[in-house]
Formats: C-alpha cells, structure tokens, sequence
C-alpha cells in the first residue's frame, strides 16, 4: 500500500473519534493528508481519540450525521477530494435497545453525507464502510459472495443493509459521472485501543486487568476476526484507486483468511495465552438477542481487482493487541506504538 496519494489531499473522514476512525486519522496524518473529522464526542472514557495525539493535528468537528444542515457546513468548508464514511451506531446489542435511532444514524447519516456529496464539485471518491453482517445469514460454512442478498437480521445489520442500499441508489441515481463509489464490508475488527462495551477483546481486556475470568457470551460462534489496520489500509487502497480509476469502484468485502476465521472462544484461548498471568475465561450464554453463529466472508473479489492480501495472521493480531494494552497500562507513547504498528504493517505488506 503506496499512500504518496494521499499527501496533500483533503480527506473528509466521518466518525473519526471512534476506534476505527481514530486509526484511519492517525494514518492519514502520517501521510501529510489533510485531515477534517465529523463525528460525535468520542463514544468511550477511556478512547483512543484522546490518547492517539489527534487533536490539534487534524481539524475536528463535533457534529451528528443526523443533522444535515450541521454536516453540509463542515464538508463544503473542508471541500474535500476524498471522503471516508464511519459514522454509525455499530453495536448489535445496542440497536436492540435503540432501533431508532440506530436506523437514523446509519440510514438516515448514510443519505446525508451522499447529498452533501451530490451538491458537491470536489470529491473523486467516497467509500461507505458497512460490515460483514449485511447479508441474509444462512448459516452456511462458507464465505458470502459481494452478490449475496442484503437483508441484515439485527437493526444493526439491517440498517447497514439499508446503507448499503441507499449508497447504490445514489449511485445510479446522481453518479453516473463520477464521482467514484464503493461500498466496503469489513469482518470483526479488533486492535489496541477499543474500549467499546460488548465486544469480546475489550471485555477480555478488562477482565484481564481485574484479574477476574472473562465472560464470554457465545463462545461457538465463528467470525472472521482482523486487525484493524487490515480494513484501514484497504479501505484507503480502494479509494485511492478508484480516484484514478472509476471503473475499479463497486462492492467489496474485506476480511480474513480462512485460516484466520475463528470462534468466539478459539480468540479467547488465543488472548489468555498472549495475555499470561493465568487469564481465563467461562463460557456464559445469557439469552441475549439473536446473533449469527456461522459468518466467513469471501474475499476473492478484491485480492482478484487490487492483488489484496491480508497481512497479520490471527495469532499476531492478538499479540499486537496485548502488547499495544500493556504500554498503555504502563502510561507508555501510544502514538509512537500506533506509528511503529502502521509502519510495520506497511512494511508486511511488501
């Protein structure tokens, strides 16, 4: 991944205090991008946001993807070349409890960021990220297809379908001549810095530092586990090509090898061992909302377009990740850490 494109761009990246945002900012700042980000206050305290050494270093706007008007005023200030869309409501659980509201940030965010789109004379490319779990899940061993049916179960899933959908409409409705689009479907991501609730390695995470057993949920269910920079950098791959190249823009799916699809618990075991100090973990079903047990993604598509490959095997990816909590436990440079993993991730992809 050459990101010499990206220097001196205006990248307009939505959610860019969340995790993934936080990252994606951190590597577009290495590159000599320049750097607006929408989104709302960062959604942990701790967040990785704060300790990634962003603010100051990028222009940030505090603002909701609902508010079209809040939206506009902030991108055609920044005018940007590129745009990123993260924004979402992204827990599964969570949409259970708020359904609205999750349909209006992630349908509703989706078609306010495409208007300011559509009313714009700057952007050469706009890549909505969504998830693995926008298809109809059949449970099926093995991995779905780009041209699968969209039909999340969830209001998380299904409003990333509908995101999905919607980005298509616009697509052919008022794009036809640019600028370019894709949509990307990215597996579970995990990475130093996460400390949403409800998502397995923080709540191993957490445990861990207690000293208590971590709980897991649904220790049977298989999902294609990544590292964070996994998607990022296809992410900014995608739109960095697309730009140059309308004809590469389309639908993609962005997740690991087979190898690296795992369960619940096969992660859990690999977490206690890298973790040490005798970390354990109970399996604990509570009766939670419905949730997949079977989800692989097949990613022929974009390693057959881009010659993509997926670059840190599982094993690394949790090393990675108990080595980035412990300098953070010991107050360590965690932008130092996140340069030297962006930079040894790079140097992997070679």
């Amino acid at each position: 991944m050459d990101l010499d494109f990206y220097r001196g761009k205006r990248v307009f990246v939505t959610g860019h205090m969340g995790f993934k945002g936080s990252w994606l900012c951190r590597i577009l700042l290495g590159a000599g991008a320049e750097v607006t980000g929408y989104s709302l206050e960062a959604p942990t305290q701790p967040n990785l946001y704060g300790l990634a050494d962003l603010e100051g270093n990028i222009k940030s706007i505090v603002g909701d993807v609902r508010d079209l008007s809040s939206l506009k005023a902030a991108f055609d200030e920044a005018r940007p070349e590129v745009v990123l869309h993260l924004a979402a409501q992204p827990i599964v659980r969570e949409s259970y409890k708020s359904p609205a509201y999750t349909y209006e940030t992630n349908v509703m965010g989706t078609v306010n960021i495409l208007e300011c789109l559509r009313q714009s004379d700057t952007v050469k490319s706009f890549l909505n990220v969504t998830t693995d779990k926008v298809y109809h899940n059949n449970e099926w061993a093995w991995g779905y297809r780009e041209n699968e049916p969209l039909d999340g179960y969830d209001p998380y899933s299904n409003s990333k379908s509908c995101s999905e959908l919607v980005t298509h409409c616009y697509k052919n409705s008022f794009f036809a001549d640019g600028p370019a689009i894709s949509t990307a479907r990215a597996g579970n991501v995990i990475g130093g810095g996460d400390f949403s609730a409800d998502r397995i390695i923080p709540d191993c995470i957490r445990a861990a530092i207690k000293g208590e057993e971590i709980v897991v949920r649904n220790p049977h269910s298989t999902r294609p586990y990544q590292h964070v920079l996994e998607p990022l950098f296809a992410y900014l791959m995608i739109a960095a090509e697309q730009a140059k190249d309308s004809s590469l823009a389309g639908w993609y799916n962005v997740g690991p090898d087979e190898c690296d699809c795992l369960t619940t618990g096969e992660l859990t075991d690999l977490f206690c061992k890298a973790w040490g100090s005798g970390a354990s973990w109970v399996d604990r079903y509570d009766g939670g909302p419905h949730e997949a047990n079977f989800l692989k993604l097949d990613c022929s598509q974009i390693k057959q377009v881009f010659g993509w490959h997926p670059t840190w095997h599982i094993e690394e990816t949790v090393k990675r990740i108990v080595d980035w909590t412990k300098i953070y436990l010991e107050q360590g440079d965690i932008p130092a850490e996140m340069d030297k993993e962006i930079r040894e991730f790079m140097e992997g992809c070679k």
